[in-house]
């Protein structure tokens, strides 16, 4: 069969069933991702009526009409679980009507590509929100190959993805063994300041043997990041140099995810940071193993605690004196450097897999091209 051309409205329909009688609850409440997936809702719930929320049924989809402020993406997420989730009724729910031309997993792939988030945004329209309304969802021409040349490519797809998932399932067990391993130390051992062991580095990029390259910023998820600021006419020679194993923090903690931004430079190069962050490094690395310490700061507590901790009216700060206040087991360095190993391979396989899950958003477009092309050879 050859391919066809159909307006996409003639392939889906609405789905506007409430939770008028209050079958769900807040458990069963999502939102949606940039990255295409349903979320638990970020959204403070309290006295908030659930019986006008869109039941999102399994195969059906949801998306947000605003693309404005929205990463140059549409949030539109395929309900592949068994559950029925409940979302704002300032969502779009719809579902295949036409399943004899049009396979959903099919659709999700094409919605997966970078090339309809362009058009997404492209064909938004409004001043104070851009909106990517149901009418122009309904007016994307779509070409579509034979239902069974779209379930092959689907197949493929489901394939690498569980072999994804099933790579996934490896790291959440050796993040599991580190903090019951770091749990039990903090029974066996007695918890010390870690000030003794900590000491503030002041070295300057005074003759500017770093440039632009090397600045870099701290993300809250505790990595080092390439900088966003404006670096226009910015004086380098003030910054502080961050050396292999030292690391570096950024004070304040308002407006910043319940998180403190803080990295370990893990790398065989030297970056350079603003000289409003705090650096610092372990005085004897075979006292305090730097890995080892960077294992609490990527703790959950470790956030909590610095949040608590911080002070301040416009401003909350968790300063040096509070950080070198912080307690934590100190064993052996030989204890120190095989756990910090089993954790090293933790974070080498979430860095894989998150490449892997780049790689299969990457591979939707090439899915599409190959089902067409196999589609006109047919």
């Amino acid at each position: 069969m050859a391919l066809t051309k159909y307006r996409l409205g003639e392939l889906l329909q609405l789905e506007n069933e409430r939770n008028s009688d209050r079958t769900y609850s807040l458990e069963n409440v999502r939102g949606i991702s940039i990255q295409k997936k349903f979320i638990e809702t970020k959204a403070n719930m309290d006295g908030v009526s659930l019986e006008p929320y869109i039941l999102v049924a399994p195969d059906c989809f949801a998306y947000v009409t605003v693309t404005s402020r929205n990463g140059e993406k549409i949030t539109i997420a395929h309900n592949t679980t068994q559950e029925t989730y409940i979302v704002s009724s300032s969502y779009v729910v719809f579902s295949v009507s036409r399943t004899d031309i049009l396979n959903s997993d099919y659709l999700f792939m094409y919605f997966n590509r970078p090339e309809f988030d362009r058009y997404a945004r492209v064909n938004s329209w409004g001043s104070a929100r851009e909106i990517f309304s149901w009418e122009d969802m309904c007016d994307i021409d779509i070409v579509l190959p034979d239902l069974s040349i779209q379930q092959k490519y689907v197949a493929i797809y489901d394939a690498i993805l569980t072999n994804q998932k099933n790579y996934e399932c490896g790291p959440k067990s050796l993040k599991l063994v580190c903090d019951s391993y770091i749990e039990d130390l903090r029974r066996r051992l007695p918890s010390i300041s870690i000030g003794p062991y900590i000491k503030l580095t002041d070295n300057r990029n005074g003759d500017l043997a770093f440039n632009l390259d090397a600045v870099r910023g701290v993300s809250i998820d505790k990595k080092f990041i390439k900088t966003k600021a404006d670096m226009g006419g910015v004086d380098l020679s003030p910054y502080f140099i961050v050396r292999p194993n030292e690391f570096a923090y950024v004070p304040v903690t308002s407006r910043n995810g319940e998180k403190i931004s803080i990295a370990m430079n893990d790398s065989d190069d030297s970056y350079i940071c603003s000289s409003s962050y705090v650096v610092f490094k372990s005085i004897d690395e075979n006292t305090l193993y730097p890995p080892y310490l960077m294992m609490f700061f990527l703790r959950s507590e470790f956030n909590r605690y610095a949040r608590f901790n911080s002070w301040g009216s416009a401003r909350e700060i968790f300063s040096w004196n509070d950080l070198i206040d912080i307690k934590i087991p100190i064993p052996g360095i030989r204890i120190q450097r095989a756990i910090s190993e089993i954790f090293e391979v933790y974070i080498q396989r979430k860095r894989i897999c998150e490449q892997l899950k780049t790689q299969i958003k990457n591979i939707c477009p090439i899915l599409i091209k190959g089902s067409l092309e196999d589609g006109r050879a047919s």
